[in-house]
C-alpha cells in the first residue's frame, strides 16, 4: 500500500506525511472511481457496438460514431489505467518529482476529451490533476527538485501514444472488418 512505503521511508518525515499521503490517497481514490467508471460505460458501449455491427451487413454513420465513442472511453481508461499504475508505484517523497510530473498532463488531455461525453468524470479529472499538482509543488520544495517539464511533456506524449497504440491494436481485433482510417474519413 502507498501509505506503507511512505511510512517506512526514513527520509519522509511526519510532517511531510501529514501534508501529502492524504493528498496522495485522495488523488488514488478519485482515480479509481473515475477508472470505475469509465470501465462501465467502455464496457457498455463494447457490448452494445458488438452486438449492432454483428446483425447488420451495412454500417451506418451512427454505428461508426458510436464505434468512435467507444474507442475514446477505451483510450481513456487504457491512459488512466498507467496513471494508476505510476501513482501506486510512488515509494517515498523523493520519487513524486520524478513520477508525477509527466502524469499531469495525460490527465489534462483525458479529462478534455471526456468533458463534452462525460461531465462528471471530466471534472473528477481536472480536480486530480490539481491536486496532483499541488503535490508535485510541495514535493519539489521539500526535496529542491529541478523539474524538466520538456522531458516531463515528451514522457507524457510517449505514454498516450503506447496508449492509442494498444487500444488501436485490440479494436482492430475486435473489429476486423472495420477500417477505422476509411471509416473515420469517409
Amino acid at each position: 500500500m502507498l501509505s506503507e512505503r511512505f511510512v517506512n521511508n526514513a527520509s519522509f518525515h511526519v510532517s511531510q506525511r501529514s501534508t501529502l499521503m492524504p493528498r496522495l490517497e485522495y488523488s488514488i481514490q478519485l482515480l479509481e472511481k473515475t477508472l470505475s467508471q469509465l470501465k462501465e460505460k467502455k464496457y457498455e458501449l463494447t457490448k452494445s457496438n458488438l452486438s449492432s455491427i454483428s446483425t447488420t451487413s451495412k454500417l451506418e454513420n451512427s454505428d461508426l460514431r458510436q464505434v468512435e465513442l467507444e474507442k475514446t472511453f477505451f483510450f481513456a481508461v487504457e491512459s488512466l489505467s498507467r496513471i494508476h499504475k505510476r501513482l501506486e508505484s510512488l515509494s517515498g517523497i523523493s520519487s513524486i518529482p520524478i513520477i508525477l510530473p509527466s502524469t499531469i498532463p495525460v490527465i489534462r488531455t483525458i479529462s478534455s476529451q471526456l468533458f463534452e461525453i462525460m461531465p462528471e468524470s471530466s471534472q473528477n479529472l481536472c480536480e486530480l490533476s490539481t491536486v496532483l499538482g499541488s503535490v508535485l509543488i510541495d514535493s519539489g520544495t521539500i526535496t529542491e527538485a529541478k523539474f524538466d517539464f520538456s522531458a516531463s511533456n515528451q514522457e507524457s506524449n510517449l505514454l498516450l501514444d503506447k496508449a492509442k497504440l494498444i487500444v488501436d491494436s485490440k479494436l482492430s481485433k475486435q473489429y476486423p472488418n472495420l477500417d477505422f482510417f476509411k471509416a473515420k474519413y469517409a
